[in-house]
């Protein structure tokens, strides 16, 4: 009887440990799919309505030359603040109301906001390498869809003054985290063979992992002041 009591309290304990287990997994993904996702959004909207309200108080800064006026100055303009929303991207190829913050730094609650902006790389359209890093998945999934983009798709980036249309040049790149080459002033593996205004895109490779990175590499394409109205990129 004593050997019988026994086992059975190790079968009822073991079974009451697999079910609380269980439990803790499921609640944890619910968590990872769900929440971070609802918290995330909740997240980018905020920052999309504090940049909206900054704009609307007047302007940011003079427009920027024209992309293929390399010997032009580049205007002054305001230092971007760690953690802070400087401009949003948008992206037609996610969808026709894809649009992200952008935020500087790469920060883990940065990411968790929106889209964070290398803070050793160029400013967004002056000549160098402007690189944005965002999460594949969880927080909102910014780049779920990153491996759909394909050579001449727009990226178009605007800092409440001017529109800055960036276009795809290669499709998504595969590489370990550890090639920081990828945000080179002149990317390397990018194919590029000199100086100009380029964007680099990054995110996490596999969909749920992090083992490798995809990258994205465009060019500055063109430039137009918000003042005359959305960009033909987001108008078709």
């Amino acid at each position: 009887m004593a050997t019988g009591t026994t086992v059975r309290w190790i079968v009822r304990t073991f079974s009451e440990l697999c079910l609380t287990i269980g439990s803790l997994i499921v609640l944890f993904v619910v968590y990872v799919l769900f929440w971070t996702g609802v918290r995330a959004d909740s997240a980018m909207d905020g920052e999309l309505g504090r940049l909206q309200d900054r704009w609307s108080t007047g302007p940011v800064s003079a427009a920027s030359p024209a992309p293929d006026d390399d010997k032009a100055q580049e205007p002054a303009r305001p230092a971007y603040r760690d953690g802070e929303p400087f401009a949003v991207m948008y992206i037609p190829r996610f969808g026709r109301d894809w649009a992200k913050p952008v935020l500087e730094g790469t920060a883990t609650g940065t990411l968790q906001k929106g889209l964070g902006h290398y803070a050793r790389t160029a400013r967004l359209g002056a000549t160098g390498n402007f690189a944005v890093a965002g999460h594949r998945r969880t927080y909102g999934d910014p780049f779920k869809d990153f491996p759909r983009l394909r050579p001449g798709d727009p990226v178009v980036i605007s800092d409440g003054t001017t529109w800055f249309t960036y276009r795809i040049d290669k499709r998504p790149y595969r590489t370990l985290p550890s090639d920081i080459g990828v945000i080179d002033p002149v990317p390397r593996a990018s194919g590029y063979d000199g100086p100009g205004r380029y964007l680099t895109l990054t995110t996490c490779e596999p969909e749920w992992g992090h083992s490798h990175r995809l990258i994205a590499w465009a060019h500055l394409d063109a430039t137009s002041p918000v003042a005359e109205g959305r960009p033909a990129a987001l108008r078709s």
